[in-house]
């Protein structure tokens, strides 16, 4: 690919099998366009009316010629449907242990916020051979992040989180781009990729670090907004403790259950009684327009953090929704 100009490098683990897949459909497609348009020409010569009077013949049909042009194209089809949903389920299973980076799209630029603390903008520091998994979401309208050498992609969606993962497998700095039309200056809404080996990876963790961890982030702000007087042990408002919850199943009110997942931290921020945990009344207010998309990554990352409480971890003990 990489002698082709008009094609982007396969630089991540996923790209040669998407590429596979995109050539073999593409040769399909191409094979029977110029099939069809073959034989329209040469039917069209060779049976063309020779005589003002001439009247064809008329076409009994054939089972055996009926089958062929009904088989072929079913088992193509179905080729392609299979390989297809391999290739899907390859990108969209995340693996089970990978590097965690959080990016916030906004007009027009990419906030990228690693969880050791270091923040970028339209830029974005990853290691090599290491599974990457990016956690999205909008300040303000619909985007896409797209990194076209690794070929994934995915919406990023204002109000809730989406991800992709890619394993960078060269070095270098790569493309990085905005697919979905955001606003008047929805082209200039592009960026790079830098992929550096793991141990020089590390020294631009450690020599950009501003002190602070997301987490250590969160946590000030937990103070700030005054989480603690219901969040904690002893507190005379008791609401769910957040101790291991991150990853754990939460009882609600309604009888049913919900995964404390990134996703459920946001909605219980900034809509908190959309889901009401069992045993707790819905007192919790909202902090939709306090807090900003960064801070509430910055939140979550806090209740990620958080180990087991003594004892263990109660499926109901869950953030206030």
């Amino acid at each position: 690919m990489q002698s082709i100009p008009f094609f982007p490098d396969q630089a991540s683990t996923l790209a040669s099998r998407v590429d596979h897949l995109y050539f073999f459909i593409a040769s399909v497609a191409a094979f029977f366009a110029v099939l069809v348009t073959v034989l329209v020409i040469v039917f069209a010569i060779r049976y063309r009316r020779r005589k003002a009077d001439e009247i064809g013949e008329p076409i009994h049909g054939s089972l055996a010629l009926e089958i062929v042009w009904t088989g072929i194209p079913f088992v193509l089809a179905m080729t392609m449907f299979v390989w297809g949903a391999s290739v899907f389920m390859a990108i969209a299973r995340v693996p089970s242990e990978t590097l965690d980076i959080y990016a916030v799209g906004k007009q027009w630029m990419w906030k990228f916020q690693h969880r050791e603390g270091q923040r970028e903008i339209n830029e974005l520091h990853v290691p090599v051979n290491t599974p990457v998994r990016i956690i999205m979401t909008s300040e303000d309208v619909l985007h896409d992040l797209y990194f076209p050498a690794f070929r994934v992609k995915m919406d990023v969606i204002p109000g809730r989180y989406t991800q992709l993962w890619f394993t960078a497998t060269q070095t270098g700095r790569f493309h990085m781009f905005c697919a979905e039309y955001c606003g008047t200056n929805h082209s200039g809404m592009i960026g790079s990729v830098v992929v550096m080996p793991q141990e020089e990876y590390e020294a631009w963790l450690g020599g950009a670090s501003p002190g602070e961890t997301l987490a250590q982030q969160g946590e000030k702000l937990f103070t700030q907004f005054a989480c603690v007087t219901c969040h904690s042990p002893g507190a005379a408002v008791q609401g769910p403790l957040l101790n291991g919850l991150f990853g754990q199943t939460v009882r609600l009110a309604n009888g049913n259950t919900v995964v404390a997942d990134a996703d459920y931290i946001r909605e219980s921020i900034l809509n908190p009684q959309a889901k009401i945990v069992a045993g707790y009344p819905p007192i919790m207010p909202t902090f939709q327009g306090q807090v900003s998309e960064e801070q509430v990554l910055a939140l979550t990352e806090y209740i990620r953090s958080l180990p087991p409480a003594e004892g263990g971890h109660s499926s109901t003990a869950a953030p206030q929704q």
